[in-house]
């Protein structure tokens, strides 16, 4: 098996060659490369690890003409052969190409390396030799890096104050935020730790079992971590968590890092079979669930440890509550750093595994921050799912922040709103369909509660149609943010309530610390107005995906697998997929553009919109529609709309009602499940 691709980049070739000719630097390039270590002047140990997968071996440089060729083959283990061509050329950019092939072919782990290689990683290689070559190359004035570092750190400072992150405390109670941090470090365990010593009566969480303080829950996250120790849960291991949004799933998030514990956060919409694939694949040796979710563990695989979290009476399986209850509170050691793993929606396939970073610094914060104007110690309604990287943030930013975590296992919008009355919460995190619910609920029920303490309502998670933004702000004044993101990249961009405003459907503006950039397949900006791919570079870019794989990325900034443009003023617009744009007729065709029509023509609830095959045209639009109830719309009225407004090859040829789209837990639509016309 062969592979082979090719890149130019915009350094000089023996800056290029400076990091080719290092094979221990390889890990940089390729995270299915878990290793590599010198084993003598020209051969090197490496390490493969893929999926559950690892597979070791020796490599020894068998050709080498340096600034121009650096030919390796394997000497023990699969049968891989790696071969650098490099080339200058003019005004300082070099050509380069790289070869894999197995020798001989057909020989089984060696094929599959060099399959995964050539399915997921070749092109990605390139793209981070690139982004290191090109960002090194680029001039800068005597000093301008530490200048530059020293603004940062300034602006995160003040934005921290601002949000009165930064503030006076006594002293006993600075000596207690010191000792935190020094022990568990930017964790769950750190924040909640950090919160304790610094406001240990405020509630940490307030959930339907009532409130537990910061100081009561970090003693309670004490108790389970020795619970979990005593289960069998070893630092290192993975502990899967398929829970609702309540306290069980945060003191379960904190008691794995104050062991060690990798997280994983399984999505509680999840069949029986992909929930048995995902604990397969993540290795899962312990499973923390709600009573209800059991039928979803029917084909776990054997040897996962199950943990009640939330339970309606009684259960004689082991619970939460149970280890908290029998376990000591005595100090813990030090642990490993445990990592978060998050799964992609699915929305297209099977869901994978996504390492979330640990945030290096407040800075992260600091950036969202930039553009939210959340303030620390107020109370905050999460209704995102907390498992989703939303949710997560919300999470995230509370400890931050210090503020309180208002939870509810599910959303209603009622309730959401009695509780933003009862406890005066001034920010509420949300996916768009939870503001189209509640916008869909009747006035007259909805004023019953005041909801005057809001003043952030932040939106993300999936599409937020440009006439539910504006209407939601006619009715609850100018609080909504909107902001674009995915799992791989975290944030991209954000839109403050005037931005929706003005240009309805915006995706907003990248906050502080972050690149944003739309290019063409050349990998240069596109003008205004020009569809091309989104690319983003911040400081919480994931580590790729658990199966080795990644995303693609091209001068430091990571794709988005999106497709977007840039307005005149610098306003980001996605449009779409990457994967989802057709041809017809030779036309390229983005369903979004079709979708965020419909969801403002009078009568449509919601809409979705996908590519179907065509014999004459090659693809064409699909139309899903569901109708407002007591309204009757027409396939003639629906295409009519759109011929009013778009080009004639936007027109969907296929116009199907349904009564509800199918959704995930998240919010988003589940195109793959919707009827073929």
């Amino acid at each position: 098996m062969r592979v082979a691709a090719r890149r130019i980049i915009a350094a000089p070739v023996e800056r290029v060659w400076t990091e080719i000719s290092d094979p221990t630097a390889y890990p940089r390039l390729l995270p299915a490369l878990a290793s590599v270590a010198a084993e003598g002047e020209r051969r090197y140990a490496y390490r493969f690890q893929w999926g559950g997968v690892s597979q070791e071996g020796l490599a020894e440089v068998v050709d080498e003409r340096p600034g121009e060729e650096l030919v390796l083959a394997s000497v023990t283990g699969p049968r891989v052969r790696v071969r650098w061509v490099s080339r200058a050329l003019d005004d300082n950019r070099t050509a380069v190409s790289l070869h894999l092939s197995s020798e001989p072919p057909g020989r089984g782990l060696a094929d599959t390396a060099v399959g995964v290689l050539s399915r997921f990683q070749a092109r990605r290689v390139l793209d981070a030799l690139a982004a290191r070559c090109e960002e090194q190359a680029q001039p800068k004035p005597p000093g301008a890096g530490l200048r530059d570092q020293a603004a940062a750190q300034a602006m995160t400072l003040v934005t921290l104050a601002r949000c009165r992150v930064v503030a006076p405390m006594r002293p006993d109670r600075l000596l207690g935020v010191a000792r935190g941090f020094l022990r568990w470090g930017l964790t769950p365990a750190g924040g909640y730790a950090i919160g304790a010593a610094r406001h240990p009566s405020r509630p940490a969480v307030i959930d339907e079992w009532g409130a537990v303080s910061f100081a009561e829950l970090d003693e309670r996250t004490t108790r389970l971590a020795h619970g979990l120790l005593g289960s069998g849960v070893r630092p290192g291991d993975r502990v899967a968590v398929l829970c609702r949004n309540h306290r069980g799933f945060v003191e379960t998030v904190v008691a794995c890092a104050k062991i060690g514990a990798h997280v994983v956060l399984l999505n509680t919409g999840l069949s029986v079979t992909q929930t048995a694939a995902v604990l397969r694949d993540q290795g899962a040796v312990t499973v923390v669930a709600d009573a209800e979710f059991r039928p979803l563990l029917a084909r776990a695989p054997r040897g996962v440890r199950r943990i009640i979290a939330a339970v309606e009476g009684t259960t004689r399986s082991t619970t939460l509550d149970q280890l908290v209850a029998d376990s000591p509170s005595d100090p813990l050691p030090r642990p490993p750093r445990g990592r978060m793993i998050v799964l992609t929606s699915g929305t297209t396939g099977t869901p994978k595994g996504a390492r979330r970073p640990e945030p290096p610094s407040l800075a992260p914060a600091a950036s969202v921050l930039s553009r939210i104007p959340l303030r620390a110690g107020e109370p905050m309604l999460v209704s995102a799912p907390l498992f989703h990287t939303w949710g997560l943030a919300a999470f995230q930013l509370a400890l931050v922040l210090g503020s309180t975590l208002v939870l509810h296992r599910r959303f209603d919008p009622l309730a959401a709103l009695r509780a933003i009355d009862e406890h005066r919460c001034t920010s509420w995190f949300v996916v768009p369909v939870m503001v189209q619910r509640l916008l869909e609920t009747p006035v007259g029920e909805r004023s019953r509660w005041s909801t005057s303490s809001l003043s952030v309502v932040a939106s993300s998670g999936s599409a937020l149609p440009g006439p539910l933004a504006v209407r939601f702000q006619e009715e609850y004044g100018r609080v909504l943010y909107n902001l674009y993101g995915s799992t791989e990249v975290s944030w991209a961009s954000i839109a403050t309530p005037d931005e929706l405003m003005a240009a309805p459907g915006t995706a907003g503006r990248p906050p502080r610390g972050t690149r944003l950039a739309v290019l063409d397949e050349d990998g240069e900006p596109t003008p205004p107005g020009r569809p091309g791919r989104i690319f983003v570079a911040n400081e919480m870019l994931f580590d790729g995906y658990t199966n080795g794989s990644g995303k693609e990325v091209r001068a430091g900034m990571m794709a988005t697998g999106d497709v977007g443009h840039l307005d005149e003023n610098g306003l980001l617009f996605v449009v779409g997929r990457d994967d989802e744009m057709i041809v017809s007729g030779g036309e390229n065709v983005y369903p979004r553009e079709v979708e965020d029509l419909l969801a403002g023509l009078a009568g449509v609830r919601e809409a979705a919109v996908v590519g179907v095959p065509d014999e004459e045209y090659g693809q064409r639009l699909a139309a899903y529609v569901v109708a407002a109830e007591g309204v009757a719309l027409t396939e003639s009225a629906i295409r009519d709309h759109v011929r009013a407004h778009l080009a004639r090859f936007s027109v969907p040829r296929d116009v199907v009602f349904l009564d509800a789209l199918p959704r995930n837990a998240t919010g988003k639509v589940l195109k793959r499940e919707l009827p073929r016309p």
